[in-house]
């Protein structure tokens, strides 16, 4: 199979015949052997009674359903785990993805031998309230996972190899980090192509302006998940030693104090009134405590079934 696109869908009724029938104009124009796997993120309207229409007359079409809302990462989680094709597609169900990039990426994937492409919308029809906060997002994403090529991290459209849906977990809120996930699996041919935005039809967005924080502390766990997800005292013990030394010249302070008042008729330092004594308190709990954080965080991961599960690129 050439193709697998991965819908990820909520209360989308309206749009899903319209896109259904674009996406299927595509591929037979292009001669693609495909499947469309929609993925009801426990829809309240009637999108399954659609989807269910659209795959009587369709057999290409497939749909896993939610109890419940899950949220987009589940949805996409559960659609790689089911692609079947060489190349998989993401894309939004609400029309603002066009299919008609879909030979494009595909030729990128296939042709160009990227690992993985994401889409840019560089002319958005969305409001100012949106596109700021957006455009700050990525910046701070491209630094901190070193994808200095992508200008928008969580665009829909998407394409993949095949094998990086299969080696990555997308998770909580962690489709806006897909390409960082993908990095961290070892798959670097990352690229961007330049895609048509369209004004949304239906509806309105299921997203509001709470992902822009959720997002930044998204991206600090997986930083640090990167960083240290499998040596945790590399960091704590760090932190720990750190604090401890700081304690212990705090400490030093305060006893030259001390035996320079006792050797002096006229000063006179009394030990629990020095802001030193205080500071090395602090400083040492504080240490003991990130050294012990390493240390339980060793532990954990010395228990972990995936500590030693690697991706190997080749066997000969």
């Amino acid at each position: 199979m050439d193709i697998s696109v991965v819908i990820p869908l909520y209360n989308e009724e309206e749009s899903l015949p319209e896109l259904t029938s674009w996406i299927e104009r595509v591929m037979e124009e292009n001669g693609f052997s495909y499947e469309i796997l929609f993925i009801d993120d426990g829809s309240t309207d009637r999108s399954l009674d659609t989807i269910k229409s659209l795959a009587n007359r369709n057999d290409r079409i497939h749909a896993v359903s939610f109890s419940r809302n899950y949220g987009k990462s589940p949805a996409l989680n559960t659609g790689f785990r089911r692609a079947k094709g060489d190349v998989v597609i993401t894309m939004d169900a609400d029309l603002q993805d066009s299919p008609d990039e879909i030979p494009g990426l595909y030729k990128m994937i296939k042709e160009e031998g990227y690992d993985l492409v994401s889409g840019w919308k560089k002319k958005r029809y969305d409001p100012l309230s949106k596109t700021l906060p957006t455009k700050l997002f990525n910046a701070t994403a491209r630094k901190v996972s070193g994808i200095k090529n992508l200008h928008d991290f969580n665009c829909g459209l998407k394409a993949y190899r095949n094998a990086v849906v299969k080696h990555i977990e997308v998770y909580g809120d962690m489709h806006r980090y897909i390409p960082y996930l993908a990095k961290n699996a070892g798959y670097r041919k990352i690229g961007e192509k330049v895609v048509h935005h369209q004004a949304r039809k239906y509806g309105h967005t299921k997203f509001g302006l709470d992902r822009f924080v959720n997002g930044y502390l998204d991206l600090g766990t997986l930083w640090f998940q990167s960083k240290f997800g499998v040596k945790p005292m590399h960091i704590f013990g760090l932190l720990g030693s750190m604090m401890f030394i700081l304690g212990l010249l705090a400490v030093l302070v305060v006893l030259v104090l001390k035996i320079v008042s006792m050797n002096s008729e006229t000063y006179h330092f009394y030990v629990t009134k020095s802001v030193y004594f205080y500071l090395s308190l602090a400083a040492m709990i504080m240490g003991l405590q990130f050294f012990l954080s390493g240390f339980i965080g060793e532990l954990i991961t010395r228990n972990s079934p995936e500590r030693n599960n690697y991706l190997i690129a080749e066997e000969i």
